[in-house]
């Protein structure tokens, strides 16, 4: 089911671009293959369903929705636990695939731009709020129910079981404590009221059992 709505959601922004149906399924056949792979345990088309849904919810607050839609597709289309340049690697994807469509050169550099502010979730593009609520779509994770969130770190535990616990729980720890050491974990004020606070005790939870 998700995965023909999400097919469905893809030919109907791709389209927009495109008249070669060939190459519209080809892309999205790259991006079906890509976050389905057997060690995508939370970086996967659940997650990108989750954030096409919020992105939907938040669309009239948007400069430019589009890009929004399309750097929410390819944020996470190279995903390796063992590289560290993952978003750099997505944003150069995303160029080839949008120069494919034809796509306005400006706007897939602040797509690009984009992508790479997932790397350490810090707004690069200020001049409107939709670098902010990309941010905000993608760690949300972090301020569900502890039910959900135990889920959600048990799944990324399994993207990195290539590392033993020595090397995986002080790597996990560090993340977790930029995040508390911020200001704020959420960029706009809609996400730091419903999210803020139980993201902020979820994550300490969760450097007590590392």
């Amino acid at each position: 089911m998700i995965l023909s709505e999400l097919k469905f959601q893809w030919f109907n922004l791709a389209s927009k671009y495109s008249e070669d149906d060939i190459l519209i399924n080809t892309l999205w056949n790259n991006i079906s293959v890509n976050y389905s792979k057997k060690n995508r345990h939370y970086h996967n088309l659940s997650h990108i369903n989750s954030m096409l849904l919020q992105a939907k919810e938040n669309q009239s607050k948007f400069d430019d929705f589009e890009a929004i839609n399309f750097a929410i597709w390819y944020h996470d289309i190279i995903c390796k636990s063992t590289k560290k340049d993952n978003e750099e690697k997505s944003a150069i994807y995303a160029k080839k695939c949008l120069k494919s469509l034809n796509f306005e050169e400006k706007r897939t550099k602040i797509i690009q731009n984009l992508i790479i502010s997932t790397k350490r979730h810090e707004v690069i593009l200020n001049k409107n709020l939709d670098n902010s609520y990309l941010l905000d779509f993608d760690l949300s994770i972090l301020g569900t129910k502890w039910e959900s969130y135990l889920i959600y770190i048990q799944n990324i535990r399994k993207e990195y079981k290539i590392y033993p616990n020595f090397m995986y729980k002080p790597g996990r720890k560090k993340v977790l404590l930029y995040f508390l050491e911020r200001e704020h974990l959420y960029f706009t004020e809609e996400y730091r009221f419903k999210f803020e606070s139980q993201a902020r005790m979820n994550i300490k939870k969760e450097i007590e059992l590392l």
